[in-house]
Parts: structure tokens; sequence; C-alpha cells
């Protein structure tokens, strides 16, 4: 009787024979495979003989397999290798500490080819992991490893219930991770862990319910990475800082992030923030730098998008909603951008006075900062002392220009302190409320602002506050709120030309 396997084709008999010898003795067969692909006992010292034996492509069958020590991947030792599971129907169970797959190469150089040794070339470039799924049974199991790889692609895998999904440590380049899944870890989907890493794509995963963060950086030295197109979400359960996006670098460099495309959200209750950005340290604000965060979905936690200690960074054409304490948190910060941005909440979710969410934006300590062209709905942050839908507290040269800033709770934009912000030719109504303070308030020691030319429509009869010392208020358009109607028009009405 023949019997068939992917990559096999042996006979009932001697697939029993070849069981009978000793692991050692002959090279690991799918019969013996098929023997522990119910997870039942260990199946890591046949799969590490698979590995080690394979000429290049080890491809592992459908099952579930038991792990209760690491399987190594050593490309300068064995040469050119890849991982295929059988199409996600291939399981391992991580049941020891450390990692279900390790992955080690000897790149010791960067992108440049200049720095590429032959032997990388040679053995060790484009390491392929595909197919799997990979499920810890402890606290601290971990799913795939990278160390010192050149090009490794992780493909079409499910991780869950790691501590860390994948976990890139020491020095890695030309990363690429797609089309899986990091779901349910008890850490982090994607860690960056005081890594060397230039170039990593991440497109296209879902990568959710992840306890710390879906995808952080800790230090290391990390630039251009491309974060696009993944659905990220409900990332919490640590107390810690933690969210969908997590970057910190006390002592390292977080540089030239491009996160773009993705849905980041989680639950109003959970603490940290879709996007929580870190630097600091002896590089201060150089830090965290150059980063674009474009065209995403961003919403329903504490806070969506945090910034502290970061220089450079453009916000563009995202859609910010749902943020319980603020939608943007901005600490000692320059030379950040935010513009074309729509920033508010649903209009349902204000229909109670209790909504959980306040939404506005917050910037303290920052310096040459532009908010323009953002539409600011219902933000609700702020006080009778102090704050509004915009809020810049100890400020320097920060401009606040085009924006429509609608419906503000206590006041359209607050500065406290600080010195030569400009908030000009914006929109700012809101409707007659005993709430509302002001289109515009500038207190506290500042000087040097200027209001100039915003459209202003409220029932307040003074709504741009300030005095001689903090700055001037001129050129700008005053209309009470009761002169002013929208009207709707049914196009079915409009006769053609």
């Amino acid at each position: 009787m023949q019997m068939y396997f992917p990559g096999f084709r042996w006979t009932a008999l001697l697939a029993g024979l070849a069981f009978s010898l000793p692991i050692h003795a002959q090279r690991v067969t799918a019969g013996q495979l098929c023997e522990l692909a119910d997870g039942s006992q260990p199946a890591t010292a046949a799969l590490q003989r698979l590995i080690d034996e394979s000429e290049g492509l080890v491809e592992i069958p459908p099952g579930t397999f038991l792990l209760d020590a690491p399987l190594r991947i050593d490309l300068s030792a064995k040469g050119y290798r890849s991982i295929r599971g059988a199409d996600g129907t291939t399981r391992l169970i991580v049941d020891h500490e450390g990692c279900a797959l390790q992955v080690t190469g000897d790149h010791r150089g960067t992108a440049n080819p200049d720095t590429v040794q032959e032997h990388t070339w040679e053995k060790e470039r484009m390491p392929v992991i595909s197919g799997l799924e990979i499920l810890g049974r402890r606290d601290t199991s971990d799913g795939i490893q990278l160390i010192r790889t050149m090009k490794c692609i992780i493909r079409n895998v499910l991780i869950r219930r790691c501590r860390y999904g994948i976990h890139l440590v020491e020095r890695n380049r030309n990363v690429i991770i797609t089309d899986s899944h990091l779901y349910d870890n008890l850490d982090t989907g994607i860690f960056l862990d005081a890594c060397d890493l230039h170039q990593i794509n991440i497109t296209g995963n879902h990568i959710s319910y992840n306890q710390r963060a879906g995808i952080r950086q800790y230090n290391g030295d990390v630039h251009n990475v491309q974060i696009s197109g993944n659905d990220i979400e409900y990332n919490s359960g640590i107390a810690e800082s933690c969210g969908e996006i997590v970057l910190e670098a006390p002592e390292g460099i977080i540089s030239e992030y491009s996160i773009t495309g993705n849905t980041l959200q989680a639950r109003p209750e959970n603490a940290g923030a879709n996007i929580w950005i870190t630097g600091g340290g002896e590089n201060g604000p150089l830090a965290a730098r150059i980063i674009t965060v474009s065209g995403n979905i961003i919403g329903d936690r504490d806070k969506g998008i945090v910034l502290r200690d970061a220089s450079r960074v453009t916000m563009a054409s995202n859609t910010i909603y749902g943020g319980q304490t603020v939608n943007l948190h901005f600490q000692h910060c320059c030379d950040i951008t935010l513009t074309g941005n729509t920033i508010g909440t649903r209009s349902s979710m204000h229909d109670g006075v209790d909504t959980p969410h306040m939404d506005g934006i917050l910037a303290e300590g920052c310096a040459d900062c532009l908010i323009t062209g953002n539409i600011l709905s219902d933000h609700r942050f702020g006080s009778k002392d102090k704050g509004g839908a915009l809020t810049l507290v100890n400020t320097e040269r920060c401009r606040v220009s085009d924006c429509q800033i609608l419906s503000p709770r206590f006041r359209g934009v607050h500065i406290i302190g600080g010195m030569g912000c400009v908030v000009s030719d914006n929109t700012i109504s809101a409707p007659p409320s005993e709430a509302f303070l002001a289109a515009v308030e500038v207190s506290g020691p500042g000087h040097a602002h200027l209001i100039q030319n915003n459209w202003i429509c409220t029932a307040l009869p003074e709504p741009v506050v300030i005095d001689d010392a903090s700055g001037e208020a001129r050129n700008n358009t005053l209309v009470q709120y009761e002169e002013t109607s929208i009207v709707l028009i049914d196009t079915a009405e409009i006769p053609p030309q």
C-alpha cells in the first residue's frame, strides 16, 4: 500500500521499520513526524534534526507539535533555511521558556551592499518563515526570534498566547513581516528589543489583544520602519506604557518611521495611547525624530497620540476620535506638524452628559509647531479654569491656522503662558452655553502672542480674551450666534441647468 505525505512517499512497512530505529541512526522521516503530530510528546529533537539535515526548505507537516526547547536555525553553520508549515494546519506548542523558532545569522554590517560579507549572501540571506501557528503555553514562551539576520521574511503565521510574538534583538536588516496574525499575546506582538535595525516593513497584519503593545520599540538604534495597512486594536492590560504602537527610547534612537493607512483603536477605559512615542535621555527630542503618521483611523482610547521629547513629526490626514482624556498630547516637542486631520468623537456618543470622551489637543512646553487645516468637533477638554479644544501651555512660536473649531465646551483655543504663538484665520463656532467662556483666551505670564483674522461665531459679547501685556488681537470677525443659520437644500428641488 502506498502512503503519501507532502514532500515524502513511502510504504507503510518501511515507515514502521524506520520509526523503530534510533532517531540518531537515520534521517527524520515523515512517519516519525506523523507519530509526533498529536502534541502528546515532545517533537523538538525530531524537528531540530529535520532542520539541520535539510537542504534548505524545511516543510513541517500538518499536526500539533510540542516543543520543550527552542528550534534553532543557525544560518552560519547550516546555510540557507526556510521553515514552511502546511498552510496554517501546522501548530507548534511552546512549552518552555524562550522562543519556538530562533533564526540566527552573522550579519554585522548595515543595509549598504559594501558592508555585507560574502558568507551572508552565500549561506544566510532571506530566511522565510510561513504557514505556521505558534501557541505559547507558559508566561515566558515566545514565538519567533531574529538575531543578526539579513532580509528575513515572516508571512502567513499566527502567533498567540506567547510573551513576545516576533522578537528582534541585537542587529537585523531588511525585515518583512506581512499577512500574519499577532494575537492575544501576553506582552507584545512585534518587539524591537534594544535592536540595531534599519529597514523593516510591517504590512497587512492583524495585531490585536496583546497586553502591552501591538508593535513596540524599546531603546536600540532603529531607522526606516514602514507600518502600513495593518489592523492594530485592543492592545492593553499591562499598567505601564501600553498601546497599539509604543516607541520608547530613553537611551536609544527612534527615527524614520512611516505609520500609514492603519486602523488603531481600543476602548475608552484602556490606559496609554493608540500611538505612544517617547524620546528623551541625553538626546532629548532628537531621540524620537523624522516620523510620519498619515491616513490612519485612530481612537477610542484614553489618548490617541502621545508625543514626548520628539521632533520633526508630521501627522496628516488622519481620522482621530474618542479620546477619553484627550486626543493628542504633546510634551517637550519641537517642529511638529498637525495638518488635515479630522479630530472629534461621533456626535451620537455625546448624547449623554456623562460621555467618557473629552477629546482635545494639549501641547505643553513645545516649540515651533504648526497646527493647520484641521477640523476639531465637539471637544470637551478643559474646565472653567483652563483648557479648551486646543490648549497650549508654555509653548513658543507655535501657529494655529485655518482650522474649523466647532462646538467646544469651554474654549476654542486657550494659550497659557508661553511666547510668540499665533492664532490666525480659523473658524471658531460655539452654540450658546453657560459653560462656554471664550473662542480664544490668552492667560498666564506669556507675551508676544497674536490673535488675528479669525471668524468667530458665539453668543458671547467679547469672545476673545487677551490683555495688552500678553499680546494683540486684531481683525477678527465676530458674529452673534443667533444671526446665523444653516439651510439644508434638497438637491431634488434644484432644476437642471
